[in-house]
């Protein structure tokens, strides 16, 4: 938690949850989604919350943790259009009466997940999975404020998916970065061939260029603090191991296996790791398909 005067932020983040995958991945664990942060951006009176989670349960702990703290909820901010990142907002802006608020390009992804939710998201999470109308609306030149606090919707491109954003706040040397920035989780790659690592470099460079002291990544280990330095210097080696482990191996096992030696300390998100390189390695060009193969396969 940080604090600026009247303005500061808290971390609420939900554990990884069982997948409906059957087997085990490679190393032997069961496929588990990574654990999702949700922010909450707040003033005297009242928030923001940035990145709502997944499921109805996850949803229901984060707005019992929102009106916990009393303030008055008056927006939910997406970072882009990946189901985990927003399925729930559409039941949180109705508990709170807040306004739900993201780019265009993200809101293009959110549609593309709604379409998408038959064939993946239900698969993998039946019966857990909110109503997701897509409800969220843009913000005059990507800002919003807070309490008379500068809220900016920054466009990063390409990151671990299209259209993706991130939400600068500079009173506080804030951004929530959604999955631009990993921190101490393994980073999802199975949308990331043809250039797509390469354009998320470009993303990173453009959070640095905000000079941030703290990123809140939206895949984290709970028991890490959000040093902006830290994280985005993690999140650049990772790419650049991934570069160099996908030159020497020809399998996703042993790509898999490669990306887990060179990255103990990364407890959490290995199935994120295995359904990423299982898209990876199939590599058909058509790279929506091999993203949905990548996450069902065994």
């Amino acid at each position: 938690m940080s604090t600026h005067a009247t303005l500061g932020y808290d971390v609420f983040v939900s554990d990884s949850t069982p997948m409906n995958v059957p087997g085990h991945i490679p190393n032997g664990e069961r496929h588990m989604f990574s654990p999702l942060a949700s922010t909450l951006i707040y003033g005297e009176n009242d928030a923001v919350l940035a990145e709502a989670p997944l499921t109805t349960e996850q949803g229901q702990a984060v707005g019992d943790w929102v009106e916990a703290t009393g303030k008055n909820l008056t927006h939910i901010f997406a970072t882009h259009g990946h189901g985990d990142h927003w399925f729930t907002a559409p039941t949180l802006a109705e508990r709170f009466g807040a306004q739900i608020v993201a780019s265009a390009g993200t809101i293009e992804q959110m549609h593309a997940n709604v379409s998408a939710r038959p064939a993946l998201w239900d698969r993998l999470w039946p019966g857990q999975i909110p109503p997701t109308p897509v409800t969220a609306v843009t913000v005059p030149g990507n800002h919003f404020t807070l309490e008379g606090h500068d809220l900016n919707i920054i466009e990063t491109g390409h990151t671990d998916t299209d259209n993706s954003t991130v939400l600068h706040e500079p009173d506080l040397d804030l951004v929530v970065a959604g999955d631009a920035i990993y921190n101490g989780v393994h980073q999802y790659l199975g949308e990331s061939a043809d250039g797509g690592r390469d354009a998320w470099r470009r993303a990173i460079d453009t959070i640095e260029s905000l000079r941030p002291r703290w990123v809140v990544a939206s895949h984290k280990d709970k028991n890490l603090d959000d040093d902006a330095t830290r994280v985005i210097l993690q999140t650049r080696q990772y790419l650049n191991d991934a570069d160099d482990e996908l030159t020497k191996n020809s399998t996703p096992v042993d790509f898999f296996n490669a990306m887990l030696e060179r990255h103990p300390e990364r407890r959490l998100g290995a199935t994120v790791l295995w359904s990423g390189a299982s898209a990876l390695y199939r590599h058909t060009g058509d790279a929506s398909q091999d993203s949905l193969e990548g996450w069902l396969q065994p």
